[in-house]
């Protein structure tokens, strides 16, 4: 029925293995704006994330009237990303791990926003030592289009059962996409919607949500029969990972 008997794991970038919003915070600032913290921005509708939320959004919007000032911030986030942004703590071993792993297909299905794409993230991911070039795949999404399409075409290409694949999302959208495609969903709420938007909202089971990096790596490596990492990154009192930027 399905040519291939390895497993597949589909990451996200912002909010799931890279820290979008340390990157888009230091984003604002240098442009003179404030994004407010993170619990704040994850309550957010899109628009409001990109442009400060409802406190800040009069100021910031003055500064960003016209294509040119928009262009701008675009371009200052690309280089934050290439030059300063981080994945989270834990992520780089786990991603280290399923590449290394025999029977698994690992990659990237984003809606990034910066220049290029994929030459950002392969910068990104070569400061933490990963070559992206080791991943199978690297699917940039349009803004406005759905990832579901995109999961459909990734694991129909490798010929892999649906019940053999993952997908690791910080948004409802994600959990929606992966289960429309008959995927296994790792959802974050540590990303771009927090855990009461999740389960309450949107009714995102709670046994597929991680409330850290940490805890994502360590349902991944479980489902996945991975070895546990030698150490794990320190996580603060209040559960959240200790490593912030910004």
């Amino acid at each position: 029925m399905y040519p291939s008997t390895e497993r597949l794991v589909i990451l996200d970038a912002d909010g799931t293995t890279v820290d979008a919003f340390g990157a888009i915070e230091r984003t604002f600032a240098h442009h003179g704006m404030a994004i407010g913290d993170l619990a704040r921005f994850q309550k957010r509708r899109h628009l409001f994330k990109y442009l400060g939320g409802l406190k800040e959004f009069p100021a910031n919007l003055k500064r960003q009237i016209g294509k040119q000032r928009r262009r701008q911030l675009i371009a200052t986030l690309t280089e934050v990303y290439r030059a300063e942004a981080r994945l989270f703590p834990g992520i780089p071993e786990l991603i280290g791990a399923l590449i290394a792993a025999p029977g698994i297909r690992v990659g990237l299905v984003t809606r990034n926003i910066t220049h290029e794409p994929a030459e950002t993230l392969r910068l990104l991911f070569l400061r933490h030592d990963i070559d992206a070039a080791a991943l199978d795949f690297l699917v940039s999404v349009p803004l406005g289009e759905a990832k579901t399409g995109h999961f459909r075409a990734v694991r129909e290409r490798l010929g892999i059962n649906p019940a053999r694949a993952y997908v690791c999302g910080d948004e409802h959208k994600d959990y929606l996409a992966a289960i429309a495609t008959g995927m296994h969903p790792f959802i974050v709420s540590y990303g771009f919607e927090d855990h009461r938007r999740l389960t309450e909202r949107f009714e995102v089971p709670e046994e597929v949500i991680s409330r850290t990096p940490q805890e994502l790596s360590a349902r991944v490596r479980h489902g996945l029969d991975l070895a546990a990492p030698t150490a794990e990154a320190p996580v603060r009192n209040d559960g959240e990972p200790a490593h912030s930027i910004g």
